[in-house]
């Protein structure tokens, strides 16, 4: 739970803090005033958000909206319940929230961070300066601004941006953890690692950092690093998550050592402390009700809906599929700009509701797609692409999960390009299990849910095959290691463009690249993650049997 308000927002209200929030009842009638009830209001609507109380605390601000439509820290609070749930509700009460105090530095924050989060560069990297033009010293600022750039592909902006945060303060762990972020975005991950050592120095954000740490390289000898993250295991303080950290970093150096039962060992107590699940039945439903909604007869009557640029290109894929290295691959040639993984689509989705998994009335949600909204939503994300990169003739989005968006992508832009990334099916998976992914990736915690999953996104993928035949082309990971060259060349003939000997040097290339697979990206081509999974054969039946006729065995 975010709780994004200002440390000194009390200045903001006329009343003190009492021991305990005072029954509702009372406050509603608190004082003289009405806005010392309204004080007294929000106030308590902190505490309870505090609490995790989220329903309470909205109610609260709503109480204190229903006489004043427009009071600043009303929309603000409301807006910090949203954060993690409904993204695109906090970024409508932080804008009016903006709106009403423009010259609160931490309104623009959450404004530019949700912004920031949702994709949204430019009102993103806006909002941020404007912060910090109210407040140069604004830590959580300078960090946020510092990752947009990053994510911008304006890496050496960002890192600046860090240094200055850890001039106000050195040992804050955003800015810690941020400015190595950064480097190793770049790259440059000696410098990361000599941050990251500081970090653990002082004592702070220790289990992210010791996870961040190793991904720097690959451990030919055991470090002494191995000994103290199964030292800072035995400490309960950093509760779950930080031992799911803790655990993947050991399971990550002991996967390097070639210690593959022990390493196996961490990765499952890792996955367990996340303590993430996944409801496999009803995404199982929405695969049948994208399935039976985009049909090849629907496609084909849309049509002449959507734009007809040829500059989108979709890089698709289970994570960890290769989906980061065919970007770098296509982004090396000059013609190409790699955006990296944008969430534009999905917002789009989720506007039409197609992405809601409970929709059980998806036929009506794309009925709702008129041939002038089709045109609309598509200019807009032609527009946003073209924010980034103006001349280039391609641009690549590669966020994984847009395989399940296809049937959409085709009906916003009948000539866009998409590549799927198809790799080993146990390879892919265990790829996906060993590392330690944020709630909206639940499905990978577990090797039989994982197996079960990815039957569902093959079966989806074969639908999407027989939706646009010969449209998408298949990328095969284990050809691309066998046959570079041969490979890339298709790759960029599927492009529609000239070949350029830059893409066999695809790790020369320069910018940031902000996913799990920065390190692997700047090195050439290797074949040690092909049939990688023999490593842990004992120990992963449940994933193999849960695939099942897709096991390469």
């Amino acid at each position: 739970m975010s709780n994004r308000l200002p440390p000194a927002w009390a200045k903001h209200l006329k009343t003190q803090p009492s021991p305990k929030a005072a029954p509702l009842k009372a406050q509603s009638k608190a004082g003289p005033h009405r806005g010392n009830a309204d004080d007294l209001l929000l106030r308590q609507a902190l505490e309870l958000q505090q609490a995790e109380r989220l329903s309470e605390a909205e109610e609260l601000c709503h109480r204190v909206l229903a006489h004043r439509s427009n009071h600043p820290l009303a929309l603000y609070i409301l807006g910090t319940l949203g954060l993690g749930f409904d993204d695109e509700k906090s970024l409508r009460y932080f804008a009016r929230a903006v709106a009403e105090d423009p010259q609160n530095p931490y309104y623009h924050l959450s404004l530019g961070e949700t912004y920031l989060k949702l994709s949204e560069f430019t009102p993103a990297i806006r909002h941020l300066q404007y912060a910090l033009d109210l407040k140069p010293d604004l830590v959580e600022a300078l960090c946020a601004l510092g990752d947009a750039y990053n994510a911008f592909d304006k890496g050496e902006m960002a890192l600046p941006l860090f240094e200055k945060a850890l001039r106000v303060d050195r040992d804050h762990p955003i800015a810690r953890l941020g400015l190595p972020r950064a480097l190793a975005s770049l790259g440059r991950m000696d410098e990361a690692a000599v941050r990251l050592r500081e970090a653990i120095d002082r004592r702070i954000a220790v289990p992210n950092a010791y996870n961040a740490l190793v991904r720097t390289r690959k451990f030919a000898e055991e470090p002494p690093e191995l000994a103290a993250i199964l030292t800072e295991l035995q400490d309960p303080g950093h509760g779950p998550d930080g031992a799911a950290a803790l655990h993947h970093a050991a399971g990550k150096l002991l996967n390097d050592l070639r210690r593959y039962k022990e390493a196996m060992d961490h990765f499952k107590k890792g996955n367990q402390a996340g303590g993430h699940t996944f409801d496999l039945q009803s995404y199982r439903r929405w695969i049948d009700g994208m399935i039976e909604t985009f049909t090849p007869e629907l496609v084909a009557s849309r049509a002449a809906y959507g734009n007809p640029s040829e500059a989108p290109v979709f890089v698709v894929g289970m994570p960890r599929s290769g989906t980061t290295l065919t970007e770098q691959i296509c982004a090396s040639h000059p013609n190409v700009h790699g955006a990296g993984e944008l969430s534009k689509l999905r917002r789009i989705a989720n506007g039409l509701g197609v992405a809601d998994r409970s929709n059980a009335n998806l036929h009506q949600s794309i009925a709702m797609m008129t041939p002038d909204l089709t045109r609309t939503l598509a200019e807009e994300h032609l527009a946003y692409l073209r924010e980034r990169a103006p001349d280039s003739l391609r641009i690549v989005d590669k966020m994984p999960h847009n395989f399940e968006l296809i049937g959409l992508v085709g009906l916003l832009f009948p000539k866009a390009r998409i590549i799927h990334c198809r790799r080993d099916a146990i390879d892919n998976c265990i790829s996906c299990f060993v590392l330690q992914f944020n709630k909206a990736h639940s499905y990978s915690a577990d090797l039989e849910t994982l197996g079960l999953y990815y039957r569902e996104y093959d079966r989806l993928m074969r639908h999407w095959d027989k939706v646009f035949p010969g449209r998408i082309f298949e990328n095969r990971y284990e050809t691309l290691i066998e046959n570079q060259e041969e490979q890339s060349r298709r790759l960029i003939a599927y492009l529609g463009l000239p070949w350029d000997d830059a893409c066999l040097r695809f790790f020369d290339r320069g910018g940031s690249v902000n996913t799990y697979s920065n390190w692997q990206v700047r090195q050439p081509i290797y074949t040690s993650s092909v049939k990688r999974w023999k490593n842990y054969e004992s120990e992963i039946q449940p994933l193999i049997e849960a695939l099942g006729d897709l096991a390469e065995v």
